[in-house]
């Protein structure tokens, strides 16, 4: 099991073999926009650890406006900090030049009825990106809420399937999808898209949201009664390793894990982990948002840690008392709300 943060982050932040062979054959330095977010610090760690296991001497940067002591982390581990508002074209002009670009920055939560800045955030700030690394490759990220929802029976859209986003926020992740489309296009930027859904960490994430409530017997609403989960560590591999894939147009993939999960059976498991009986409401609704990662195991991965794995490291997470982030990742939202 995982000890603590230190353990937590290190592990988060260890380049499989491929991903110090990626690195090894990728000129220029990397550059990460938004990275104080949730996998930002460790993804940027990663980064810096395969570069150095390969003997490479590049700069690896993290932007982001930073709450306090969110730069000195990075900084400690040989990662160089740039605070900066990136909707603000004045500063964005004045950053440094990358030949590597690693795109975070969305916004999801407190779009309904304040729904511009996730506009702005998520469609035009693309566009001021863009132009300023207009000779750059880009790993960007998008989300599985791009997709419709499909039958649970199934394993997911692949790539192929059109999008077809439920509410403003999925529909803006589109709009920021689109960007880099044209931005690809026009200006023949090698471009990757992740659609990720759902990193977790052992602080946040669907398993955490479910563990607690079985801890504490909540509700378990089972309407969106099933999901995908991938290790944010091996999230962070596989966004680096999709600098061998970047292309014009844009090369998606579905980052994710392999597996459809049932909340029921997780939280049933989860009962045997932590002692506790969940307490469930409602049935499963015939559909969910899920989304089919084979193509993208297949180029970006292997995967280093099963869900079964995952269950039991946050099952004994919450059980101790581990610090969580208290940030709910509301995946049981149906109507595209947040």
């Amino acid at each position: 099991m995982i000890r603590d943060e230190a353990d937590l982050e290190s592990r988060l932040s260890e380049p499989t073999p491929q991903v110090i062979a990626a690195l090894a054959k990728l000129p220029g330095d990397i550059l990460f926009l938004g990275a104080a977010g949730k996998m930002g610090p460790t993804l940027a760690r990663m980064a810096k650890r395969a570069s150095d296991e390969a003997g490479i001497r590049r700069k690896v940067i993290g932007v982001s406006r930073f709450s306090a002591g969110d730069d000195a982390a990075l900084q400690a581990h040989g990662i160089e900090t740039i605070r900066c508002d990136l909707l603000d074209e004045v500063a964005v002009g004045h950053l440094p030049d990358a030949a590597n670009i690693v795109y975070m920055p969305g916004r999801k939560f407190g779009s309904t009825g304040d729904a511009g800045p996730t506009w702005a955030v998520n469609c035009f700030l693309p566009a001021i990106v863009c132009r300023k690394y207009r000779t750059s490759r880009f790993v960007a990220f998008s989300t599985g809420n791009v997709y419709p929802f499909t039958p649970v029976t199934s394993r997911g859209p692949t790539e192929a399937v059109p999008p077809n986003p439920v509410g403003e926020y999925g529909m803006s992740a589109l709009g920021r999808e689109r960007m880099f489309e044209y931005f690809s296009n026009t200006l023949s930027l090698p471009v990757a898209i992740l659609r990720l859904n759902y990193a977790v960490d052992l602080r946040y994430g669907v398993l955490v949201d479910l563990a607690r409530k079985v801890l504490d017997e909540e509700p378990i609403d089972l309407a969106m009664g099933y999901f995908n989960v991938i290790w944010q560590g091996d999230a962070n591999a596989m966004t680096l390793r999709a600098f061998e894939h970047v292309g014009t147009p844009p090369r998606i993939f579905n980052m994710t894990g392999p597996e459809v999960l049932s909340v029921r059976k997780v939280c049933e498991r989860f009962g045997q982990l932590l002692g506790a009986q969940p307490q469930f409401v409602g049935i499963e609704a015939e559909t969910a948002l899920l989304s089919d990662a084979t193509a993208s195991l297949a180029a970006l991965g292997p995967l280093t840690v099963t869900s079964e794995t995952l269950i039991e490291w946050v099952a004994d997470w919450v059980k101790a008392g581990g610090r969580l982030l208290n940030k709910p990742t509301h995946f049981e939202t149906r109507d595209g709300k947040f």
